[in-house]
This record gives structure tokens, C-alpha cells and sequence, in this order.
């Protein structure tokens, strides 16, 4: 007979099939672990209605256990009654379940700057589960592990401990565990813990514009961020209370100035405090006088004619230059046209030599220019 084993999820189905390929009426028997007869052929031996046939012909036995349990778990013997009996033998693995995982360890809130000690815990599985961590859906490799024995000696208690000190960027963020299993079909259980870690407030101002300009309304906006959240702020101006309160309303986060003048210039102070801590920002208020800002927004006249005079005088320089250069140039190439003897030294020995006398060489030399 031929008999293949049997791996099967705790409360599912076993399905148990023997088969020959030549049998000449011989009798085939299903018996359990504990050698009771489960089947002989196609009749039912043991009381159990859990255990039903399936198919039953000279070339083959087979039967179902449903609902199974960890104590089904064993080898299974299929018989062939020939003279001797020949056996096969079929192994039935019952895998164990892990139940849901709990999370454990986390009380809120939690300061910042605290170690956190997360412990993630599942029992009744077979074999043991394998736990994994994750923060913001990225993995964390550095964990302790650790597998018990259950009472029935057959599943286990698997449970693992995440350590990690907190900051403000993990307010809100989701830790999960994770536990596989070959029992779970790839569809893993999991248990998430959401963060909640109390941090002092950050503090910034932000103004509604960068140049504020005498008679216009200027809007500070305190930025806060906290854990609880600070509320409300507290403005000051050059270390005291604001000086014109018909003037300077507040709102809110914000500080609100109808219209500017001189006087308000100084430093503004923003103050924000909850129950972990308090921080401030501070603003430097300088009031523009809106002419002056025109007028360094406007074109610069004197540096435009700067810049006229610099390109006129560098044209009239190239103008001249380019002149002397012709000059010379043209010179230059009459003398070596008139030139009439091959030992002159000059242009205007050249000049003279060529009509032969000294005479007149004023005027020759003249007539050259």
C-alpha cells in the first residue's frame, strides 16, 4: 500500500488515502496512533463522528477527520491483509494556531525622552510563531525573543520586547507587532499600539510681512506646537506688557497692530507654556518709513548718468585710438612705396633719398603727412 503524511491546521480537515496498485480482494484497514481500527474496507470500527469515508474500493482507502486536534497528531497505519500484512505508514502533523497577539507595556502618556518597553505576546502556537516589530511600517531588527512550552507540552507562548527611547516625532505613530505562522496562510495576525508622547511647546513668529512701513496693520502669528497643546500665548514687548492695548489687540495666536508707527519698534516676545514645560520666540520690529522705501525701490539717476559718462568717455578713447592706429598705418605704407633706396634708415631719409637731394625735405616730408 502507498500513503503519503498529512499536515493539517488545528480544527481543519485530514484527509487519509491509501492506495494499491494490484490487489486481488484483499481487505485494506485504516487504524490511529494508538492502534485502534478506524476502517476496515468500507465499515466503520471506531465510534468517532468525526471520522467519516471518503472512498472505499479494492484499490483504495480513504477516509476524513474533521475538526481536528492537537491529540490527533501521530503516525496513522494503512494495511494490506495479504499473507504476510503489509503495511504503510502516514504521519499526521496537527499545527497549532498562535492566538491573537497582545501588546503590553505601554501606559500614556509618555515624556519625551523616556525609554519605552514594549512586550508582544502570543500562545497556543505549533511550532513556535516568529514575532516581528514595525515602526512607521519599517522593520526593527534589534528585539528579544523568547519561546515557552505550554502546559499540554505540545504549543508554545512566544513573546518578544522592543526597547527604544521616544522623541516628539513619534507622537501618533503606530507600532505594530506582527506574529507569522505556516498556520495563518501568509496572512499574518497582528497587534498595533498607537503612540502618545507629551513634549514642550516649539515656538515660532511669523509676521504677515517682511517690511512693515509706518501707518499699514501688521499681524505676528504665534506658531506653537506642543503636547498638550499650549493655549493661550502670552505677547510681550521689550520685556513688559504691550504698551498700547487700543493699538495692539490679541487674538488668539496672534498679535494684531491697527497701524504702525516709530514708537512700536523694539523686540516682541511670544511665550508659550504647557504642563511639560514653556518656550518663546522673539521678533525684532523695525518700522519703515515708506518715502525712503520708494525711493530705494526707484530708479537711481545719478548712478545711470555715472554709468552714461563711463561708456562716452571709454567711445571717444577707442575713437582716438583707433585714429592715431590708421595714421600710422597709412604712413607707414606710403614710406615703403616711396622708398628709393635700399640702405634708409628711416621713413623720411626714405623720402628724401628718393628724389635724390635734401633739398626741400621740409616740404617733402610735409606732402608724406
Amino acid at each position: 500500500p502507498l500513503t503519503q503524511n498529512v499536515t493539517v491546521v488545528e480544527g481543519g480537515t485530514a484527509i487519509l488515502t491509501c492506495r494499491v496498485d494490484q490487489n486481488d480482494n484483499t481487505s485494506l484497514q485504516w487504524s490511529n496512533p494508538a492502534q485502534q481500527t478506524l476502517y476496515f474496507d468500507d465499515k466503520k470500527a471506531l465510534r468517532d463522528n468525526r471520522i467519516e469515508l471518503v472512498r472505499a474500493s479494492w484499490h483504495e482507502l480513504s477516509i476524513s477527520v474533521s475538526d481536528v486536534s492537537l491529540s490527533d497528531e501521530g503516525q496513522y497505519t494503512c494495511s494490506l491483509f495479504t499473507m504476510p500484512v503489509k503495511t504503510s505508514k502516514a504521519y499526521l502533523t496537527v499545527l497549532g494556531v498562535p492566538e491573537k497577539p497582545q501588546i503590553s507595556g505601554f501606559s500614556s502618556p509618555v515624556m519625551e525622552g523616556d525609554l519605552m518597553q514594549l512586550t508582544c505576546k502570543t500562545s497556543g502556537s505549533k511550532p513556535a510563531a516568529d514575532i516581528r516589530w514595525f515602526k512607521n511600517d519599517k522593520e526593527i531588527k534589534d528585539v528579544k525573543y523568547l519561546k515557552e512550552e505550554d502546559a499540554n507540552r505540545k504549543t508554545f507562548t512566544v513573546s518578544s520586547t522592543l526597547d527604544f527611547r521616544v522623541d516628539r516625532s513619534d507622537d501618533g505613530v503606530a507600532v505594530i507587532c506582527r506574529v507569522d505562522h505556516e498556520s495563518l496562510n501568509a496572512t499574518p495576525q497582528v497587534a498595533m499600539q498607537v503612540l502618545e508622547i507629551h513634549y514642550t511647546p516649539s515656538v515660532k513668529i511669523i509676521p504677515s510681512t517682511p517690511f512693515p512701513q509706518e501707518g499699514q496693520p501688521l499681524i505676528l502669528t504665534c506658531e506653537s506646537k506642543g503636547k498638550p497643546l499650549p493655549e493661550p500665548v502670552l505677547w510681550t514687548k521689550d520685556g513688559g506688557e504691550l504698551p498700547d492695548p487700543d493699538r495692539m489687540v490679541v487674538s488668539g495666536r496672534e498679535l494684531n497692530i491697527l497701524f504702525l508707527n516709530k514708537t512700536d519698534n523694539g523686540t516682541y516676545r511670544c511665550e508659550a507654556t504647557n504642563t511639560i514645560g514653556q518656550s518663546s520666540a522673539e521678533y525684532v520690529l523695525i518700522v519703515h518709513d515708506p518715502n525712503a522705501l520708494a525711493g530705494q525701490t526707484g530708479p537711481d539717476h545719478a548712478l545711470i548718468g555715472g554709468i552714461v559718462a563711463v561708456v562716452v568717455f571709454v567711445t571717444l578713447c577707442s575713437i582716438f585710438l583707433l585714429g592715431r592706429y590708421l595714421a600710422r598705418h597709412k604712413g607707414t605704407y606710403l614710406t615703403n612705396e616711396a622708398k628709393g633706396a635700399e640702405d634708409a634708415p628711416d621713413a623720411d631719409t626714405a623720402i628724401i633719398n628718393a628724389e635724390g637731394s635734401q633739398v626741400n625735405a621740409e616740404e617733402k616730408k610735409e606732402y608724406f603727412i
